[in-house]
């Protein structure tokens, strides 16, 4: 029986060097939960997120060969993990796919100030109705806040795992959080009114 504590450069030699399905199988079992949780993110329910995370293992399988060392293997593994989910929503819940990056920056440039939002505006949101308000978001932005907000992960590590530019990143990231304030303003006062409407029936 192989050891599991192969690092992921070994287990990659392994891989293309021998034609051992078990050196696969570790790597499989390394990854697993992480794409599993990520997939369950986007799609909510048991079920898809394991079909989800099959199907991004065949691409992982599939692609190593082409896979060349420019970044680590778990950061290769993030980014397919990302793209494969959104389509796989975009596919199975018919949510509109992201405009494309040409017409991206003329749309935004056009309909959205440049108004920082502080992460503070979005740490003070009650975590229920976070949950609430990002259920209803597009997936992209979803996944955008779930990339730096609840992986901690850097302008630049975003940058690399979505292969488009740092003005990209921010502006989506933008877009996406300034839409969580909104929902969220709604939600207030749509509480509010229904507080009142209880009240004035009293």
């Amino acid at each position: 029986m192989k050891k599991i504590d192969y690092t992921d450069e070994e287990l990659l030699r392994f891989i293309a060097e021998t034609d051992d399905a078990s050196y696969f199988e570790i790597l499989y079992d390394r990854y697993a939960p992480f794409i599993y949780n990520k997939s369950f993110w986007f799609v909510k329910d048991e079920e898809e997120a394991k079909d989800l995370t099959q199907e991004i293992f065949i691409k992982i399988y599939l692609n190593l060969p082409k896979f060349k060392g420019d970044s680590k293997l778990s950061t290769w593994i993030y980014a397919i993990t990302v793209h494969t989910s959104i389509k796989f929503v975009n596919k199975n819940k018919n949510k509109a796919i992201l405009l494309s990056e040409e017409n991206f920056h003329k749309h935004f440039t056009e309909n959205i100030d440049s108004t920082e939002i502080s992460d503070a505006e979005l740490l003070d949101i009650n975590y229920e109705r976070l949950e609430e308000i990002m259920n209803v978001l597009p997936v992209e932005d979803k996944m955008l806040l779930l990339m730096k907000y609840q992986d901690n992960l850097s302008i630049r590590k975003i940058v690399e795992i979505l292969n488009i530019k740092e003005s990209a990143v921010k502006m989506r990231l933008l877009r996406a959080k300034k839409k969580v304030i909104e929902l969220h303003a709604k939600l207030k006062s749509a509480f509010k009114e229904a507080q009142q409407t209880k009240q004035f029936n009293f």
